[in-house]
């Protein structure tokens, strides 16, 4: 699911008193979740995000600058895996810092709410930065599996990266479609409906599909195996929720046609 986008240069508004106070402005000020948003983004990451949202802000840093510190981990994360031999620490340490960055990926466009709103500066630098993620990570993966975890004569397998890489790179561009799409249409034709807001139940159906959860798989780096053999499970999750979707999704474009 896209980040929520950052601001950088707009004038921060007035600190709360404590730390608390600016927890509760940003409960109040929380977007609704997307319909069927995976429910990691919704029930864990959104909430450590407000809490480094919250400290970010009262140290002064603006959102491009958390940006950057979510690059920083994630990039990290995706040179370690490429770069280093799988070991249990290994996975542990990129686990930790592609969590870390997925949190403080969600806190950027929490501290622009709070400094004001976003830009378009902002919002396309968080989505370059996601753009350059969902296929970096899976293109670290093929390295990782070529040179340390895939014998000669399994190369077949390789093929899987490829296309979880393929299909990252489609879904997350369709996704800002559609939402580009729904907004423009949104301003043209007042009377339109968006829907939004989630339930448990579509989260938890969502919850495979998750970059949240995908972050997870990497603690089995060390079980080359069970690695390979859950990242492929959550590819066939990831290309059957897009083949799934696809026609729905070009319904729902359809649907936002003016008629004659």
């Amino acid at each position: 699911m896209p980040a929520e986008p950052a601001v950088d240069e707009r004038p921060a508004a007035p600190v709360p008193d404590t730390y608390r106070q600016t927890l509760a402005r940003l409960r109040a000020a929380q977007k609704p979740a997307g319909r069927g948003a995976p429910a990691y983004p919704i029930y864990v990451n959104r909430r450590l995000g407000r809490f480094i949202a919250a400290a970010a802000f009262r140290a002064g840093l603006t959102p491009n600058q958390v940006t950057a510190i979510s690059a920083a981990m994630t990039f990290t994360a995706i040179l370690l895996l490429a770069l280093v031999p799988p070991t249990f620490l290994l996975g542990v340490a990129v686990t930790a810092l592609l969590a870390a960055g997925y949190a403080f990926d969600s806190a950027d466009g929490q501290v622009a709410r709070l400094r004001g709103g976003g830009s378009a500066a902002g919002e396309w630098l968080d989505h370059v930065v996601d753009a350059i993620k969902s296929s970096t990570l899976h293109g670290a993966v093929l390295i990782t599996a070529y040179r340390f975890l895939v014998p000669a004569d399994q190369r077949g397998w390789l093929l899987v990266p490829l296309g979880f890489m393929a299909v990252s790179a489609v879904s997350f561009s369709v996704f800002l479609l559609n939402d580009l799409l729904k907004a423009a249409r949104s301003r043209r034709d007042t009377t339109s409906v968006i829907r939004t807001g989630s339930t448990p139940l579509r989260s938890l159906a969502g919850a495979p599909t998750d970059y949240g959860v995908l972050v997870y798989v990497f603690l089995l780096l060390g079980l080359p195996g069970p690695f390979l053999v859950v990242y492929s499970l959550l590819f066939l999750a990831h290309l059957g929720y897009l083949v799934l979707a696809l026609p729905k999704w070009f319904r729902d474009m359809r649907s936002l046609e003016t008629p004659a």
